[in-house]
Protein backbone atom coordinates (compact mmCIF):
# COMPACT_ATOMS: atom_id res chain seq x y z
CA UNK A 1 0.00 0.00 0.00
CA UNK A 2 1.37 3.53 -0.98
CA UNK A 3 0.40 5.65 1.50
CA UNK A 4 0.89 9.72 1.28
CA UNK A 5 0.80 11.65 3.58
CA UNK A 6 -0.18 14.93 3.43
CA UNK A 7 2.62 17.52 5.59
CA UNK A 8 2.16 20.91 4.31
CA UNK A 9 1.11 22.35 7.64
CA UNK A 10 4.40 20.65 9.46
CA UNK A 11 6.21 24.38 10.39
CA UNK A 12 9.93 24.25 9.78
CA UNK A 13 11.31 25.66 12.79
CA UNK A 14 8.47 25.24 16.02
CA UNK A 15 5.75 22.63 16.24
CA UNK A 16 2.14 24.01 16.81
CA UNK A 17 -0.45 21.40 17.48
CA UNK A 18 -0.92 20.34 13.81
CA UNK A 19 2.61 20.19 13.09
CA UNK A 20 3.89 18.15 16.02
CA UNK A 21 0.16 15.48 15.28
CA UNK A 22 1.59 15.10 11.48
CA UNK A 23 5.34 14.87 12.01
CA UNK A 24 4.53 12.68 14.71
CA UNK A 25 2.07 10.37 12.48
CA UNK A 26 4.97 10.07 10.30
CA UNK A 27 7.50 8.82 12.32
CA UNK A 28 5.59 5.79 13.60
CA UNK A 29 3.98 4.92 10.44
CA UNK A 30 7.32 5.00 8.65
CA UNK A 31 8.10 1.98 10.12
CA UNK A 32 5.45 0.06 9.21
CA UNK A 33 4.50 1.00 5.46
CA UNK A 34 5.79 2.35 2.23
CA UNK A 35 5.23 6.23 3.24
CA UNK A 36 5.23 9.31 1.05
CA UNK A 37 5.58 13.19 2.44
CA UNK A 38 3.54 15.98 0.40
CA UNK A 39 5.20 18.93 1.21
CA UNK A 40 5.21 22.66 -0.12
CA UNK A 41 8.33 24.19 1.38
CA UNK A 42 11.45 22.15 1.83
CA UNK A 43 11.90 23.68 4.71
CA UNK A 44 9.41 21.60 6.11
CA UNK A 45 11.83 18.39 5.81
CA UNK A 46 13.64 20.23 8.94
CA UNK A 47 11.22 18.51 11.25
CA UNK A 48 10.37 15.09 9.38
CA UNK A 49 12.39 12.03 8.91
CA UNK A 50 14.30 11.13 5.56
CA UNK A 51 11.75 9.88 4.29
CA UNK A 52 10.34 10.11 0.12
CA UNK A 53 8.73 13.38 -0.41
CA UNK A 54 6.65 15.12 -2.80
CA UNK A 55 7.13 19.15 -3.22
CA UNK A 56 3.40 20.36 -4.49
CA UNK A 57 1.71 23.87 -3.68
CA UNK A 58 0.49 25.61 -0.82
CA UNK A 59 -2.73 24.18 1.23
CA UNK A 60 -3.81 27.96 1.46
CA UNK A 61 -3.10 28.75 -2.22
CA UNK A 62 -5.90 29.21 -4.85
CA UNK A 63 -4.92 26.08 -6.59
CA UNK A 64 -5.87 24.24 -3.21
CA UNK A 65 -9.37 23.06 -4.77
CA UNK A 66 -7.41 21.22 -7.54
CA UNK A 67 -4.39 19.82 -5.62
CA UNK A 68 -5.96 15.95 -6.86
CA UNK A 69 -3.99 17.10 -9.70
CA UNK A 70 -0.52 17.26 -8.55
CA UNK A 71 -1.04 14.06 -6.52
CA UNK A 72 -2.85 11.81 -9.19
CA UNK A 73 0.55 11.24 -11.21
CA UNK A 74 2.61 9.47 -8.43
CA UNK A 75 -0.43 7.07 -8.08
CA UNK A 76 -0.89 7.13 -4.32
CA UNK A 77 -3.73 4.25 -2.74
CA UNK A 78 -4.41 6.55 0.03
CA UNK A 79 -3.76 10.20 1.07
CA UNK A 80 -3.76 11.23 4.65
CA UNK A 81 -4.84 14.51 5.51
CA UNK A 82 -4.12 16.20 9.05
CA UNK A 83 -6.60 18.88 8.21
CA UNK A 84 -10.13 18.45 6.55
CA UNK A 85 -9.43 21.17 3.93
CA UNK A 86 -7.64 19.31 0.99
CA UNK A 87 -9.15 19.58 -2.01
CA UNK A 88 -10.40 16.94 -3.50
CA UNK A 89 -11.53 17.55 -6.80
CA UNK A 90 -10.38 14.66 -9.79
CA UNK A 91 -8.98 12.67 -7.46
CA UNK A 92 -7.97 8.91 -7.59
CA UNK A 93 -7.04 7.73 -4.73
CA UNK A 94 -8.42 6.91 -1.31
CA UNK A 95 -9.01 9.97 0.95
CA UNK A 96 -8.99 10.33 4.62
CA UNK A 97 -9.49 14.06 5.64
CA UNK A 98 -9.00 14.56 9.70
CA UNK A 99 -11.63 17.36 12.03
CA UNK A 100 -9.75 18.38 15.35
CA UNK A 101 -12.09 20.53 17.01
CA UNK A 102 -15.36 21.86 16.14
CA UNK A 103 -13.77 25.17 18.53
CA UNK A 104 -14.32 28.03 15.14
CA UNK A 105 -17.71 27.13 15.45
CA UNK A 106 -18.19 28.90 18.99
CA UNK A 107 -14.79 31.30 18.22
CA UNK A 108 -14.48 32.44 15.05
CA UNK A 109 -11.41 34.25 14.71
CA UNK A 110 -8.65 32.50 12.52
CA UNK A 111 -5.42 32.24 12.97
CA UNK A 112 -3.82 35.32 12.31
CA UNK A 113 -1.10 33.97 10.37
CA UNK A 114 -3.34 32.96 7.52
CA UNK A 115 -3.16 35.29 4.46
CA UNK A 116 -6.45 37.75 4.48
CA UNK A 117 -8.53 35.86 2.07
CA UNK A 118 -7.75 32.72 3.61
CA UNK A 119 -9.52 34.36 7.13
CA UNK A 120 -11.97 35.85 5.55
CA UNK A 121 -12.71 32.25 4.24
CA UNK A 122 -12.64 30.93 7.33
CA UNK A 123 -14.95 32.71 9.14
CA UNK A 124 -17.55 32.24 6.37
CA UNK A 125 -16.99 28.75 6.74
CA UNK A 126 -17.95 28.56 9.53
CA UNK A 127 -21.40 30.61 9.50
CA UNK A 128 -23.00 26.95 9.69
CA UNK A 129 -22.70 23.73 9.53
CA UNK A 130 -23.19 23.09 6.07
CA UNK A 131 -19.91 23.74 4.39
CA UNK A 132 -18.13 21.44 7.00
CA UNK A 133 -20.54 18.64 5.96
CA UNK A 134 -19.81 18.76 2.30
CA UNK A 135 -16.12 19.14 3.12
CA UNK A 136 -15.92 15.65 4.92
CA UNK A 137 -18.85 13.49 2.85
CA UNK A 138 -15.61 14.55 0.04
CA UNK A 139 -13.43 12.24 2.09
CA UNK A 140 -13.88 8.24 2.18
CA UNK A 141 -13.51 8.18 5.80
CA UNK A 142 -12.58 10.62 8.84
CA UNK A 143 -10.63 11.13 11.62
CA UNK A 144 -10.17 12.92 15.00
CA UNK A 145 -8.53 12.60 17.51
CA UNK A 146 -10.59 12.83 20.70
CA UNK A 147 -13.44 10.48 22.02
CA UNK A 148 -15.01 14.53 22.51
CA UNK A 149 -14.67 15.19 18.93
CA UNK A 150 -16.38 12.23 17.96
CA UNK A 151 -19.32 12.62 19.64
CA UNK A 152 -19.84 16.46 18.53
CA UNK A 153 -19.65 15.57 14.94
CA UNK A 154 -22.12 12.74 16.10
CA UNK A 155 -24.15 15.29 17.66
CA UNK A 156 -24.16 17.97 14.36
CA UNK A 157 -24.79 15.14 11.87
CA UNK A 158 -21.24 16.39 10.36
CA UNK A 159 -20.95 13.83 7.93
CA UNK A 160 -22.20 10.37 6.70
CA UNK A 161 -18.42 9.05 6.53
CA UNK A 162 -17.29 6.67 9.33
CA UNK A 163 -15.53 8.59 11.84
CA UNK A 164 -11.92 6.67 13.42
CA UNK A 165 -10.30 8.05 16.47
CA UNK A 166 -6.63 8.40 15.94
CA UNK A 167 -5.40 10.25 19.10
CA UNK A 168 -2.63 12.67 19.61
CA UNK A 169 -0.15 11.51 22.11
CA UNK A 170 3.09 12.31 23.92
CA UNK A 171 6.48 11.58 21.98
CA UNK A 172 7.99 8.39 22.70
CA UNK A 173 10.92 7.89 25.19
CA UNK A 174 9.95 10.71 27.25
CA UNK A 175 11.90 10.31 30.56
CA UNK A 176 9.91 10.47 33.69
CA UNK A 177 11.02 12.95 36.33
CA UNK A 178 11.85 11.72 39.90
CA UNK A 179 8.26 12.52 42.04
CA UNK A 180 10.14 13.21 44.98
CA UNK A 181 12.68 15.69 43.63
CA UNK A 182 10.89 19.10 44.58
CA UNK A 183 9.99 21.13 41.78
CA UNK A 184 10.73 24.83 41.36
CA UNK A 185 8.46 27.44 40.90
CA UNK A 186 7.57 27.38 37.06
CA UNK A 187 4.43 27.10 35.38
CA UNK A 188 4.14 25.78 31.89
CA UNK A 189 1.98 27.04 29.08
CA UNK A 190 2.29 26.04 25.83
CA UNK A 191 -0.12 26.89 22.97
CA UNK A 192 -1.28 29.78 21.08
CA UNK A 193 -2.11 33.34 21.69
CA UNK A 194 -6.05 33.17 20.46
CA UNK A 195 -8.42 34.97 22.27
CA UNK A 196 -10.18 31.46 23.14
CA UNK A 197 -7.02 30.40 24.83
CA UNK A 198 -8.24 32.50 28.05
CA UNK A 199 -4.19 33.37 28.58
CA UNK A 200 -5.33 36.70 30.85
CA UNK A 201 -6.44 34.36 33.23
CA UNK A 202 -3.19 32.75 33.41
CA UNK A 203 -1.91 36.16 33.94
CA UNK A 204 -4.39 36.88 36.25
CA UNK A 205 -3.41 33.62 38.26
CA UNK A 206 -0.07 34.25 38.47
CA UNK A 207 -0.35 37.79 39.83
CA UNK A 208 -2.06 35.61 43.46
CA UNK A 209 1.55 33.51 43.11
CA UNK A 210 4.07 35.63 43.90
CA UNK A 211 7.57 33.93 43.51
CA UNK A 212 6.04 31.64 40.62
CA UNK A 213 7.20 31.92 36.99
CA UNK A 214 4.94 31.98 33.69
CA UNK A 215 6.77 30.13 30.68
CA UNK A 216 5.05 31.06 27.84
CA UNK A 217 6.49 29.17 24.97
CA UNK A 218 5.26 29.80 21.85
CA UNK A 219 6.20 32.20 19.35
CA UNK A 220 4.44 35.63 19.85
CA UNK A 221 4.13 38.92 17.94
CA UNK A 222 4.89 42.00 19.48
CA UNK A 223 1.52 43.56 20.47
CA UNK A 224 0.64 40.50 21.82
CA UNK A 225 3.49 40.45 24.31
CA UNK A 226 3.05 44.11 25.35
CA UNK A 227 -0.92 43.61 25.78
CA UNK A 228 0.01 40.62 28.07
CA UNK A 229 2.94 42.11 30.07
CA UNK A 230 0.58 44.82 30.96
CA UNK A 231 -2.16 42.48 32.65
CA UNK A 232 0.76 41.36 34.95
CA UNK A 233 1.47 43.11 38.51
CA UNK A 234 5.24 41.91 38.60
CA UNK A 235 5.94 41.78 34.43
CA UNK A 236 9.16 39.41 35.76
CA UNK A 237 7.03 36.56 36.56
CA UNK A 238 6.22 36.35 33.06
CA UNK A 239 9.21 34.60 30.52
CA UNK A 240 8.31 34.52 27.10
CA UNK A 241 10.39 32.18 24.83
CA UNK A 242 9.09 33.35 21.70
CA UNK A 243 9.41 29.82 20.60
CA UNK A 244 11.57 27.03 22.17
CA UNK A 245 13.69 24.19 21.17
CA UNK A 246 12.60 20.46 21.63
CA UNK A 247 15.26 19.73 24.78
CA UNK A 248 14.65 23.11 26.21
CA UNK A 249 11.18 22.32 26.51
CA UNK A 250 11.05 19.15 27.80
CA UNK A 251 13.66 20.45 30.53
CA UNK A 252 11.19 22.62 31.08
CA UNK A 253 8.18 20.25 31.56
CA UNK A 254 10.82 18.07 34.14
CA UNK A 255 11.47 20.97 36.78
CA UNK A 256 8.48 22.63 36.43
CA UNK A 257 5.21 22.57 39.14
CA UNK A 258 2.66 22.35 36.52
CA UNK A 259 1.85 22.80 32.80
CA UNK A 260 -1.22 24.91 33.01
CA UNK A 261 -4.13 25.55 30.31
CA UNK A 262 -7.28 27.69 30.76
CA UNK A 263 -8.82 27.59 27.30
CA UNK A 264 -12.39 28.35 26.73
CA UNK A 265 -12.10 25.17 24.09
CA UNK A 266 -10.10 22.40 22.80
CA UNK A 267 -9.39 19.83 20.23
CA UNK A 268 -7.30 17.02 22.51
CA UNK A 269 -4.33 19.67 23.52
CA UNK A 270 -1.27 17.54 23.14
CA UNK A 271 0.89 19.35 25.94
CA UNK A 272 -1.48 18.06 28.59
CA UNK A 273 -0.56 14.77 27.36
CA UNK A 274 2.96 15.39 26.66
CA UNK A 275 3.39 16.81 30.03
CA UNK A 276 1.60 13.71 32.00
CA UNK A 277 4.54 11.53 30.16
CA UNK A 278 6.87 13.72 32.22
CA UNK A 279 4.89 13.13 35.43
CA UNK A 280 4.34 16.79 35.63
CA UNK A 281 1.00 17.57 36.98
CA UNK A 282 -1.59 19.59 34.87
CA UNK A 283 -4.20 22.14 35.81
CA UNK A 284 -6.45 22.91 33.43
CA UNK A 285 -10.16 24.44 32.66
CA UNK A 286 -12.85 22.46 33.17
CA UNK A 287 -13.44 20.76 29.77
CA UNK A 288 -14.63 17.39 28.75
CA UNK A 289 -12.11 17.07 26.55
CA UNK A 290 -9.85 17.92 29.71
CA UNK A 291 -11.42 15.43 31.75
CA UNK A 292 -11.22 12.72 28.59
CA UNK A 293 -7.48 13.37 28.55
CA UNK A 294 -6.42 13.50 32.19
CA UNK A 295 -8.65 10.45 32.90
CA UNK A 296 -8.37 8.97 35.97
CA UNK A 297 -5.24 11.47 36.69
CA UNK A 298 -7.97 13.68 37.71
CA UNK A 299 -9.15 11.73 40.36
CA UNK A 300 -6.41 10.74 41.60
CA UNK A 301 -4.79 13.77 41.58
CA UNK A 302 -2.53 14.06 38.52
CA UNK A 303 -4.41 16.52 36.96
CA UNK A 304 -6.72 19.40 38.50
CA UNK A 305 -9.67 20.63 37.08
CA UNK A 306 -11.24 24.38 37.72
CA UNK A 307 -13.09 27.40 36.79
CA UNK A 308 -11.50 28.82 34.10
CA UNK A 309 -11.87 32.18 35.27
CA UNK A 310 -11.16 31.63 38.72
CA UNK A 311 -7.44 33.16 39.52
CA UNK A 312 -7.98 32.24 43.51
CA UNK A 313 -8.86 28.52 42.48
CA UNK A 314 -6.19 28.57 40.43
CA UNK A 315 -3.45 29.55 43.04
CA UNK A 316 -4.86 27.10 45.60
CA UNK A 317 -4.12 24.03 43.05
CA UNK A 318 -0.88 25.44 42.83
CA UNK A 319 -0.13 25.85 46.18
CA UNK A 320 -1.21 22.22 47.18
CA UNK A 321 1.42 20.81 45.19
CA UNK A 322 3.70 22.61 47.19
CA UNK A 323 3.18 19.61 49.51
CA UNK A 324 5.91 17.08 48.32
CA UNK A 325 3.72 13.93 49.29
CA UNK A 326 0.98 15.94 47.21
CA UNK A 327 3.48 16.46 44.59
CA UNK A 328 4.61 13.02 44.38
CA UNK A 329 1.35 11.52 43.84
CA UNK A 330 0.36 14.08 41.29
CA UNK A 331 3.43 12.85 39.82
CA UNK A 332 3.25 9.15 39.46
CA UNK A 333 -0.41 9.58 38.54
CA UNK A 334 0.07 11.68 35.54
CA UNK A 335 2.76 9.44 34.37
CA UNK A 336 0.88 6.30 34.68
CA UNK A 337 -2.43 8.10 32.71
CA UNK A 338 0.17 8.88 29.84
CA UNK A 339 0.75 5.17 29.21
CA UNK A 340 -2.65 5.27 27.72
CA UNK A 341 -1.12 6.84 24.61
CA UNK A 342 0.92 5.83 22.30
CA UNK A 343 1.83 7.03 18.70
CA UNK A 344 2.48 3.22 17.71
CA UNK A 345 -0.81 3.04 18.57
CA UNK A 346 -2.45 5.72 16.42
CA UNK A 347 0.15 5.47 13.61
CA UNK A 348 -1.49 1.21 13.73
CA UNK A 349 -5.17 2.36 14.17
CA UNK A 350 -3.95 4.82 10.60
CA UNK A 351 -2.53 1.80 8.85
CA UNK A 352 -5.73 -0.55 9.14
CA UNK A 353 -8.16 2.46 8.08
CA UNK A 354 -6.11 2.89 5.15
CA UNK A 355 -5.76 -1.08 4.51
CA UNK A 356 -9.84 -1.52 5.02
CA UNK A 357 -9.66 1.33 2.44
CA UNK A 358 -7.91 -0.24 -0.81
CA UNK A 359 -10.02 -3.51 0.43
CA UNK A 360 -12.77 -1.98 -1.03
CA UNK A 361 -11.87 -1.27 -4.37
Amino acid sequence: MRLFIDCRYVRPRVHDGISRYTASLVNAVADKAEVTMLIHDPEQLNQLPDLPHVLISSPTGPKEPFVARQINPHSPDVVFSPMQTMGSLGRRYRLILTLHDLIYYQHRTPPRNLPAPVRLGWRLYHLSYVPQRLTLNRADAVATVSQTTAELIAEHRLTSRPVHLIPNAPQAGAQPRNPRQPPTHDLVYMGSFMDYKNIPALIAAINELPGYRLHLCSPIDGATRARLTALALRPGQLVFHNGIDEWEYHQLLQRATALVTLSHAEGFCLPVVEALSHGTPVITSDLPIFREVTGSAARTYGAQVINSDDPTGFAAAVRALENPRDFATASSAARARSQDYSWAESAARLLALAESLTRTD
